[in-house]
């Protein structure tokens, strides 16, 4: 008796933050395997298509297996924010499917429980699935992509090429100074039309660095056949020359990984917080067009995808329901034809919101609100 007045009150509260029935825990259950299934399937299936593509510097570059597979490893994360609403849905049209094949769910309205409420569980699912796609792809994504990136260049060193994707700023936040990268030669191995950009104390530039290439040597950047101006406080050239080669400092005292990642800057490793300063940058040096388009995409896809995970249940539960009785395979193939057209429609508008043909952020929603109403409209007809 004593046992049963102390853990009888644990319970009540318990139930009480998280009243679930044996029919919430009974959905939740359905749903968990071919979650993780499907989890694990879109992981795999991103870490092989990584890893063929990697396998040709393997094979033909010589590059260090163990360092390549480190490169696809701390890659994988990258597919989370895709991975999630993919298995959601996959979950919610295998379970639902399942219980309405077998007339489970049938027989649950004919009790008097509407579909609303069967579908409380699915769409909590749901949603906590877009706090933990979010989660993961803020604080664990960034760092393990960057990671990867970190590999990447290892490896590409070792084939004694350098990528550096053009027309990208880079401000060092220590020193104030501003790296301008125009393009990367053919051979990518030289950075062509870098400029660099100081600021003297009252935070007018006080000199410019403008070079027809640029390469890297060491813990410097090597600057060839530049021009090197300095100013005075009032912004007047006080001396210009003409210099073959000059060294410069690594933005941030980085090695030479950390600046070509930087220089890079794949909003892949960067958090929203990173990206929002980034864009902030970019805006306050008058930078706009595909790069900046590109930027801003990238921070309202930080949470329309891992929201999509929550879209993904509203849309799948009514078809569920409509065509669960024609089997399971049909809720594989509707999953597999459902998560194409949002990712089609998700680039489509991605395409438009570089441009600038459309803002970025409502480009980046205007797939789950579609889904979402689209689901909406169709749970509510199935209800009545």
């Amino acid at each position: 008796m004593a046992s049963l007045s102390h853990t009888q009150p644990f319970r009540r509260a318990r139930n009480a933050v998280f009243p679930l029935t044996i029919l919430d825990r009974y959905l939740l259950r359905e749903m968990l395997a071919p979650f993780l299934v499907a989890f694990a399937a879109c992981l795999l299936f991103w870490a092989l298509n990584i890893f063929f593509l990697a396998a040709d510097y393997i094979v033909n570059q010589h590059a260090p297996i163990a360092l390549t597979l480190a490169f696809v490893v701390f890659r994988m994360p990258q597919a989370i924010p895709m991975a999630f609403p993919f298995a959601t849905l996959f979950a919610t049209l295998f379970a639902m499917g399942r219980l309405m094949s077998d007339n489970e769910i049938p027989a649950v309205r004919t009790a008097g429980i509407p579909l609303l409420r069967i579908a409380a569980a699915p769409l909590a699912f749901g949603l906590a699935a877009f706090v933990v796609a979010w989660f993961s792809n803020e604080y664990v994504a960034a760092k393990s992509v960057d990671l990867s990136t970190r590999s990447f260049y290892q490896i590409i060193y070792h084939t004694n090429t350098l990528p550096v994707e053009p027309q990208l700023f880079r401000r060092d936040a220590a020193t104030g100074t501003f790296y301008y990268v125009n393009e990367v030669a053919p051979d990518l191995s030289v950075m062509e039309g870098v400029q660099i950009y100081r600021k003297g104390p009252d935070h007018t530039w006080s000199q410019t660095l403008q070079a027809k290439s640029a390469d890297v040597v060491g813990d410097s950047l090597r600057l060839l056949d530049l021009v090197d101006t300095h100013y005075d406080a009032h912004g007047y050239m006080t001396q210009q020359k003409h210099l073959a080669s000059k060294l410069v400092p690594l933005p941030f005292g980085e090695n030479v990984h950390a600046f070509v990642s930087s220089v890079n800057n794949d909003p892949w490793t960067m958090n929203s917080a990173a990206l929002s300063r980034q864009i902030r940058i970019l805006k306050s040096q008058g930078v706009g067009g595909t790069a900046l388009g590109n930027l801003e995409i990238n921070l309202a896809n930080k949470l329309a995808w891992p929201f999509a995970s929550f879209i993904s249940v509203l849309l799948a539960v009514p078809l569920a329901v409509r065509f669960g009785k024609r089997g399971r395979m049909l809720g594989f193939a509707l999953a597999l034809i459902l998560y194409f057209v949002y990712y089609v429609l998700a680039t489509a508008m991605a395409a438009f919101g570089r441009n600038g043909a459309i803002n970025p952020f409502v480009a980046a929603w205007i797939p789950n609100v579609l889904a979402g109403s689209a689901g909406a409209v169709l749970l509510w007809m199935e209800e009545r």
